[in-house]
C-alpha cells in the first residue's frame, strides 16, 4: 500500500478522533451516573453514596480532561490535514462547533469546578444542581457533535456551487435524517459504556473482598442500567442500520453483510476475507439463514451485495465488515451478561457467582470497544465521501506531502502515548486507593489541593 499523503491524513485522524471518543464516551455516561447517585443521596442521606459519588467523581475528572485536550487536535486537523473540508462546509460546520464550544463546553467547564471543589462551600441543592449543568452540558455537546457529523452523512437543507455549502436552512441542517436516531444511539451507547465500566470495576473490587459495601451497591446500580439499555440498544441500532442508513448509505449496508453478489436465503457471514480488486471473497463463513432473518426477519430476504455499488464509490469491505462486527457481537455477549444478571437477582445470587464477577470485569472496556466499533462502522461505510454524494475524501484534502504528515503523526503519538500512560497511571492509583472512607475537603483559602479530615479532628489541617 502507498503511503500518500491522503492515506497517512485518514489514518491520523482516523487514530485522533479512535483515541478522543473514548473519553467523552465515558464523561457522558460517568455525568449521568453521578446524577443519579447524588440524587440518591439527597433522598436517602446514607454516608454510602457520597462515597460512591466521590470516588467516580475522580475518575469522572480524568476523563473530562483527557476529553478536552485530545479533542483540541482534531478541530486543528480541519485546517492542516483537510484545509480544503474546513473552506467547504465552514459555513455549515463552524456555526455548529462554535456554539459547542461557547454553550455546551462552557457549561460544563464551569460547573466542574463546584461539582471538585464545591463541598462545604455551596450548598447541596446548589451541588446537585452543578452535577445536573454538567451532565447536561456533556449530552448538549454531544448533541451539537452529534448534528455536524450527521449532517456529513445524510447532507439536508443546503447548496453546494462545487467549492463551498450555503445554508438554505437551518432545521434542515441540524434534523437531518440520520440525526435523531444516531444522537439517541450515541448517547444511549456512552450510558452503557459507563454502566460496564462501574460494574466491572466494582467486580474487580468484590473478587478481592475490598470496599464491599460500596462494590455491591455499584455492581447493583450498573447492572440495573445496563438491563435497561441493552435491549434498547439492539432495537435502536437495529432501526438505525435497516430503516434510516440503508436508504441513504446502502454500499455501508453491503460491506456490513460482506456480500458482493446479491444472495438470497443468506447466511451471516462471521468471517470473510474480500478480495476487492477482483470483488469476490476469498474465505467466507456464515451461519446458514441467520442473515436473511435479521436483515428481514424471514429465511429468504435477499441481501444486496457490494457490486451494486460503482467500484470508485465502494468503500473497504473489511474494515466496514470488521468494524460492525466488534460492536455487534461485543454488543450481544453485553446483552447477555445483563439479561443474566436479571437472572441472577431474581434467584438471589447477584453478589455470589464468581464466575460472573469475573465476566464482568474483562466486560469492564466492552463498552469502549462496542464505540470503536460502531463508530469505524460508521465513518469507513461513509467512504470514498466526507460529506456523502457531494464532497470526496480526496477533494477535501489539503496540498501536504507525505513527510510532512508522517513528521505530524509521529508528534501526535508521542503526545498521545505520554497522555494515555499519564491517565492510566492515575486512574491505576485511584482505583488502588479506593473509596475514602473519610470525606473531602479543601483549605478555606480555595486552594484547589485535596487533603483529608483527620478521623481524630473535627477541623480542617
Amino acid at each position: 500500500m502507498e503511503l500518500t499523503a491522503l492515506f497517512l491524513s485518514r489514518l491520523q485522524f482516523a487514530f485522533t478522533v479512535a483515541f478522543h471518543i473514548i473519553f467523552p464516551s465515558m464523561s457522558i455516561g460517568l455525568a449521568a451516573f453521578l446524577a443519579v447517585i447524588e440524587l440518591l443521596y439527597l433522598r436517602t442521606r446514607e454516608e454510602l453514596y457520597l462515597r460512591i459519588y466521590r470516588f467516580w467523581l475522580v475518575v469522572f475528572a480524568l476523563g473530562f480532561g483527557m476529553g478536552v485536550v485530545t479533542g483540541l487536535v482534531m478541530s486543528f486537523q480541519f485546517g492542516t490535514n483537510f484545509s480544503r473540508f474546513a473552506q467547504a462546509v465552514g459555513p455549515v460546520i463552524g456555526p455548529i462547533i462554535g456554539l459547542e464550544v461557547v454553550s455546551a463546553f462552557f457549561l460544563e467547564a464551569g460547573f466542574l469546578g463546584i461539582m471538585l471543589f464545591g463541598w462545604g462551600r455551596v450548598t447541596e441543592k446548589m451541588h446537585f444542581a452543578a452535577t445536573c449543568f454538567v451532565s447536561l452540558g456533556t449530552t448538549v455537546s454531544a448533541s451539537l457533535i452529534m448534528a455536524a457529523n450527521s449532517w456529513m452523512h445524510t447532507p439536508t437543507g443546503v447548496s453546494f456551487d462545487g467549492h463551498r455549502f450555503t445554508v438554505l436552512n437551518w432545521w434542515a441542517v441540524i434534523f437531518n435524517p440520520c440525526y435523531p436516531y444516531r444522537l439517541l444511539h450515541m448517547l444511549m451507547a456512552a450510558w452503557i459504556t459507563a454502566s460496564f465500566l462501574v460494574c466491572g470495576i466494582s467486580s474487580w473490587y468484590l473478587l478481592r473482598r475490598q470496599h464491599l459495601d460500596f462494590a455491591r451497591r455499584c455492581f447493583s446500580v450498573s447492572l440495573i442500567a445496563a438491563s435497561f439499555l441493552m435491549p434498547l440498544q439492539l432495537f435502536l441500532g437495529d432501526v438505525l442500520a435497516l430503516d434510516v442508513m440503508a436508504p441513504h448509505q446502502i454500499a455501508k449496508i453491503e460491506a456490513m453483510e460482506g456480500y458482493w453478489d446479491t444472495a438470497p436465503n443468506a447466511a451471516w457471514n462471521v468471517i470473510v476475507v474480500p478480495d476487492q480488486e477482483h470483488q469476490r471473497n476469498r474465505v467466507q463463513l456464515g451461519v446458514p439463514y441467520l442473515g436473511s432473518i435479521l436483515v428481514g426477519k424471514n429465511l429468504t430476504t435477499s441481501i444486496p451485495g457490494l457490486k451494486g455499488t460503482p467500484r470508485d464509490k465502494q468503500p473497504r469491505m473489511w474494515v466496514v465488515f470488521y468494524g460492525f462486527r466488534l460492536m455487534y457481537l461485543l454488543g450481544t455477549l453485553m446483552f447477555c451478561a445483563a439479561v443474566y444478571s436479571v437472572w441472577l437477582r431474581w434467584r438471589r445470587r447477584l453478589y455470589e457467582s464468581r464466575g460472573f464477577q469475573r465476566l464482568m470485569v474483562w466486560l469492564a472496556p466492552s463498552g469502549f470497544l462496542c464505540v470503536l466499533g460502531g463508530w469505524i462502522t460508521s465513518e469507513t461505510g461513509r467512504q470514498p465521501y466526507t460529506v456523502y454524494g457531494y464532497l470526496t475524501t480526496a477533494d477535501s484534502l489539503s496540498p501536504l506531502t507525505s513527510g510532512s504528515v508522517i513528521t505530524s503523526f509521529a508528534l501526535v503519538l508521542a503526545v498521545y502515548g505520554t497522555l494515555l500512560t499519564s491517565f492510566l497511571v492515575l486512574l491505576r492509583r485511584t482505583l488502588l486507593r479506593g473509596p475514602v472512607d473519610r470525606p473531602l475537603a479543601t483549605h478555606p483559602s480555595g486552594t484547589v489541593r485535596r487533603v483529608y479530615i483527620p478521623e481524630q479532628e473535627g477541623v480542617l489541617r
